[in-house]
């Protein structure tokens, strides 16, 4: 894809795998918008996540279409951001096949960044959290819920979680506009 061309990017995953830090980052350095998928979530959907309870596809479809709609607001070219690009990344779980489907849906153009690895780790990154709404104990739910990405979605690059920070963005800037990553 060109440079110049509108990106939807979601950096997916469950909770704790490093989506909200990656997306900032990878947002950072494409110079696009960055928008945490948690601060979309209706009122109900975050106090059931307060009380340990994990949230149903009921729950989550409202959620995915807010997220649709505000990754394909900026994908037009008449509404580049401060590098000439437009888009916006967008870090939400994304889990089921059907979810990413949706999001294709309402943004033609998105991508996905898969943040994948060891569920311990993603516990210990969890425990270690303060102040968020997402209990650790909901992390097997959300394994559960998980369909790792097939083959079928070339529109997916999956990552190894456990590296660091800089080199996922690298890694995805190399995969979504590779003319720009340095020799």
């Amino acid at each position: 894809m060109a440079a110049s061309s509108p990106q939807s990017i979601v950096v997916m995953g469950v909770s704790g795998c490093g989506k909200s830090t990656v997306a900032q980052a990878l947002a950072a350095q494409l110079g696009l918008e960055m928008i945490d998928g948690d601060d979309l979530h209706l009122p109900h959907s975050v106090a059931k996540m307060r009380a340990g309870q994990a949230l149903n596809d009921a729950d989550r479809w409202p959620w995915l279409e807010r997220i649709g709609q505000c990754l394909a607001q900026l994908v037009t070219p008449d509404l580049p951001n401060r590098s000439g690009r437009s888009g916006r990344v967008v870090a939400c779980s994304a889990l089921k096949r059907s979810y990413r489907d949706r999001l294709r849906n309402l943004a033609p153009a998105v991508r996905f960044v898969f943040l994948d690895g060891d569920a311990e780790l993603i516990r210990q990154r969890l425990s270690a959290r303060l102040g968020h709404y997402m209990h650790a104990e909901l992390l097997a739910s959300q394994l559960q819920t998980l369909e790792r990405p097939q083959p079928d979605e070339p529109d997916v690059l999956t990552l190894d979680l456990s590296l660091p920070v800089a080199e996922l963005v690298r890694l995805a800037q190399a995969q979504l506009w590779p003319e720009r990553v340095s020799a």
